[in-house]
């Protein structure tokens, strides 16, 4: 009777655990998808808000490269639609930027700050347009300089981006914590599956038959176990309390010197002619044995009786017998000699590596440090030539002859000429040392400002331009907008002895997602077998009496592409043009952005 009543509770306890584990999974799993959905849609919301701010500083500045684009003389309708776009989208698009942060006060005062530049901007740039209608082109553009330099946006453009990032941040680590307590759940269920299953293993042990039938198996499990051992290449051996030998297998016996046959018990100290004798690991084995600890990875030089400085890793753990007594442990060894002598070599090659590495910093800082120095020194040598010519052409007065006056002009064009070589000097060392201000580009904008610029210096000539559609990307705005007036600005200059010039600008997008620009024109051309100078600092492949220039340019062009992840290059035929390439790397920011722009 006793015997039914405790199978009952048995029974009942067994039923209340499986109960137990298979709901409480299931309550943690509905949890943590909610949450999981909950964390998803705030994560989409934040991702939301910072394109639609982004919206809102594209469509605004789009709209004021298109009244550059008017106040240059460009009528196409398209412009015209492009100028007026911004006051008819960006008060919606505030309106509901504003709505989308209602739970922020932070952000709700960086937005009606943010609406205030906006609407400044948006009053300026009307009044340039009307100014424009009006012929007042001077007028125009001077309301949108004013626009620009008392309306600035981009600051509090940031802000906005910065808080949406802090809340996401914040809202992830809420996700994390919730996922944490999941795992949690799951972990104290895992336990209580375990702690079922040694409930019916131990049901099971006690309802066995015989211990002569356990024995019987056992001697078996034994055999074969001793059977795994001796076959694995890995060194293994079982030692006793006192750290002495119970088995150890062939390949043990084979890195130490020991027969094949080898069954009898040896202190582990007196095997491999003192292999064994570092008093750091012994301690490491005794608390292994007394304290339960598991000893990972123990890296150790031993020489072993080949003569051989071995590179071997230990590991051991303790192992209780099953009939009682005392614990044994666990030995084994990988040879790891032929990887420490490659990770050797490795380190030797990083730090020589981490040598010429900072050795060729050392020189680039030394070079930048150079040039901004000789560009400051020269100035003022510089200076005294070109006042001393001044004041010599007053002193000689009218008295002065044809060959005197020539010599002057030669001196003051001289000096001009090296002032400019300085100032390109400047720009090059400076572009070196700035800190990117990486943002959303719109390389179409940069290009079309490009290309106003460059018309400004060829009235009377006949352009054809062809510009394809051009992406958003990551970058620096100015140093990008440089590339593109260095490289459109020569594709005009070099084609001034064309009847009618044909400049086109190209994208292609490549398999690990970065862009290939393409400036080409019809022009001058080059020789390639002079392709390796043309980036170089003040290096020419034509004289200055064909085409001006100072042969900065493209060496700027080369280094701002270079600190963008890019490279640069170019291909051409003397008479036949040229082609000028370069590339910037994929960014997922701008991906969103080129998404949303069409």
């Amino acid at each position: 009777m006793k015997d039914r009543v405790a199978l009952r509770w048995r029974l009942g306890g067994l039923l209340a655990a499986v109960l137990v584990i298979v709901a409480l999974p299931y309550v943690v799993t509905r949890s943590g998808a909610s949450e999981a959905i909950r964390a998803s849609e705030l994560v989409t919301h934040s991702s939301e808000v910072k394109s639609l701010t982004y919206r809102i500083a594209y469509v605004t500045r789009d709209s004021e490269a298109a009244i550059y684009r008017l106040i240059n003389g460009d009528a196409d309708a398209q412009v015209r639609l492009r100028a007026e776009r911004a006051a008819h989208e960006t008060p919606g698009l505030l309106e509901q930027l504003r709505e989308m942060t209602r739970d922020s006060p932070d952000q709700q005062a960086l937005i009606g700050s943010l609406s205030s530049v906006v609407s400044g901007r948006l009053a300026l740039s009307g009044q340039a347009i009307l100014r424009h209608d009006h012929g007042d082109e001077q007028g125009a553009a001077s309301a949108m300089r004013d626009s620009g330099a008392l309306f600035k946006m981009d600051n509090l453009i940031d802000g906005i981006v910065h808080n949406e990032d802090n809340t996401l941040l914040s809202r992830r680590d809420a996700a994390s914590r919730e996922s944490f307590n999941s795992e949690l759940a799951l972990t104290i269920t895992a336990i209580a599956q375990v702690l079922l299953l040694a409930i019916v293993v131990i049901v099971s042990e006690r309802q066995i038959s015989r211990r002569l039938r356990a024995e019987v198996r056992e001697g078996q499990a034994v055999q074969r176990s001793q059977l795994i051992v001796q076959a694995v290449r890995e060194p293994i051996a079982l030692l006793d309390a006192t750290l002495g030998t119970l088995l150890v297998n062939a390949a043990f016996g084979e890195l130490y010197g020991l027969p094949p046959d080898f069954r009898q018990s040896l202190p582990l100290t007196e095997i491999g002619d003192g292999a064994w004798s570092d008093s750091a690991l012994l301690q490491r084995l005794n608390d292994v044995l007394l304290l339960d600890r598991e000893l990972w990875d123990y890296e150790l030089i031993q020489r072993t009786v080949d003569g051989v400085d071995r590179h071997v890793v230990i590991n051991a753990r303790r192992l209780e017998q099953d009939g009682g007594g005392d614990p044994v442990l666990l030995l084994t060894l990988s040879d790891v000699t032929a990887r420490a002598l490659v990770e050797q070599q490795v380190k030797e090659l990083n730090r020589q590596l981490e040598g010429k590495i900072e050795q060729v910093s050392d020189v680039n800082r030394e070079l930048e440090a150079f040039s901004y120095s000789v560009s400051h020194d020269l100035r003022a040598p510089l200076r005294h030539i070109s006042g001393f010519a001044g004041k010599l052409q007053q002193h000689l007065g009218e008295h002065a002859d044809e060959r005197s006056r020539h010599y002057i002009e030669v001196i003051n064009d001289a000096a001009k000429r090296m002032a400019l070589l300085i100032e390109d000097l400047l720009v090059f060392s400076r572009l070196g040392r700035g800190a990117l201000r990486l943002q959303p580009v719109d390389m179409q904008s940069l290009a079309d400002e490009a290309r106003a610029l460059a018309e400004t210096d060829a009235h009377g000539r006949h352009i054809v331009w062809s510009i394809a559609p051009l992406p958003i990307v990551i970058g620096d705005e100015n140093m990008l907008r440089t590339v593109w007036q260095n490289l459109m600005g020569n594709a005009v200059k070099y084609t001034g002895k064309c009847e009618v010039a044909r400049i086109d600008v190209d994208v292609q997008r490549h398999r690990d997602g970065s862009y290939e620009f393409v400036v080409s024109d019809n022009g001058a051309g080059f020789d390639m077998q002079y392709a390796g100078k043309l980036f170089g600092v003040f290096q020419r492949l034509h004289r200055a009496s064909e085409f001006p220039g100072n042969g900065i340019g493209l060496a700027n062009v080369r280094r701002i592409v270079t600190r963008h992840g890019g490279r640069v290059w170019a291909d051409a035929q003397p008479g036949l043009g040229a082609h000028f390439h370069f590339t910037l790397p994929s960014s997922d920011l701008a991906e969103s952005f080129a998404q949303r722009r069409q």
